[in-house]
């Protein structure tokens, strides 16, 4: 498979502290790869880099070919990384149809997106799609400041979705979301991701919800990189069940943290 974005000796400090270091990753075009750690381990540092919202002390991000690091992250939007947030980022006062309008509107302004997949249709025909896609028809008309968490989520990463990206990078999609709903959330990304042919990294603490939906997962620990492979090979690594999932191997007595 081509490989759509890499990171290439990835360095970030802050003062004394290191939150990403030496991190090499190629990821591969249409794959789900989930990012996991405890609180504080570099998994939000390395999307917040890919996206342009941090810049790396030293190393580069290559998306297509092409070197981003230097780019902000509206021009790295523009390009088709997009992302959605641990808490949604929403127009709290207007209406869930009137939130995709405002984001599908941007594609069809003017500049529209230099590289992000062009949408088909009429803007009004876009958001259709979308709230057909998302199941969020029956809260069409509801204001997003009083959506269930869930539906918050899911407007939140239809938004993201909305401009048709080359990648889709989700912090903790199913956080704050109950436990009935969650695998709902996730079926309907999954399906809207394969449908429009995106790759998507998340970051994630739920571990049913990283064996379930990714085909890789990464690790990470203290800002490095400690396994990165098959699900259920990671899961069962010793350094990742020591550090990450709390799990402490056989014939240690010390869990995790």
């Amino acid at each position: 498979m081509a490989i759509v974005l890499e990171a290439r000796g990835l360095n970030k400090t802050f003062g004394a502290v290191t939150a990403a270091s030496n991190i090499d990753v190629a990821v591969e075009k249409d794959s789900v790869v989930g990012l996991i750690g405890s609180n504080g381990a570099g998994k939000t540092t390395f999307i917040n880099m890919v996206t342009g919202y941090l810049k790396p002390t030293s190393g580069s991000i290559i998306f297509n070919g092409r070197d981003i690091t230097p780019l902000s992250p509206r021009l790295i939007t523009r390009l088709g990384i997009c992302r959605s947030f641990q808490i949604p980022q929403l127009f709290s006062s207007l209406t869930v149809y009137e939130n995709l309008m405002t984001g599908v509107g941007v594609v069809f302004s003017g500049g529209g997106w230099s590289d992000a997949s062009p949408l088909e249709g009429t803007p009004e025909q876009a958001v259709d799609t979308m709230l057909e896609r998302f199941g969020l028809t029956a809260y069409r008309d509801k204001k997003a400041n009083v959506l269930p968490e869930g539906i918050r989520k899911l407007l939140d990463i239809a938004m993201a979705m909305a401009v048709k990206p080359k990648i889709l990078l989700l912090d903790e999609p199913t956080s704050g979301v109950s436990s009935d709903e969650k695998f709902v959330l996730m079926d309907m990304v999954m399906e809207a991701v394969r449908a429009q042919g995106v790759t998507v990294l998340f970051v994630e603490h739920d571990m049913e919800i990283v064996s379930r939906y990714t085909q890789r997962i990464l690790a990470f620990y203290e800002g490095r990189i400690i396994a990165d492979g098959e699900p259920a090979k990671v899961l069962e690594d010793p350094e990742v069940r020591k550090y990450v999932t709390g799990e402490a191997a056989v014939g240690e007595n010390h869990a995790a943290h």
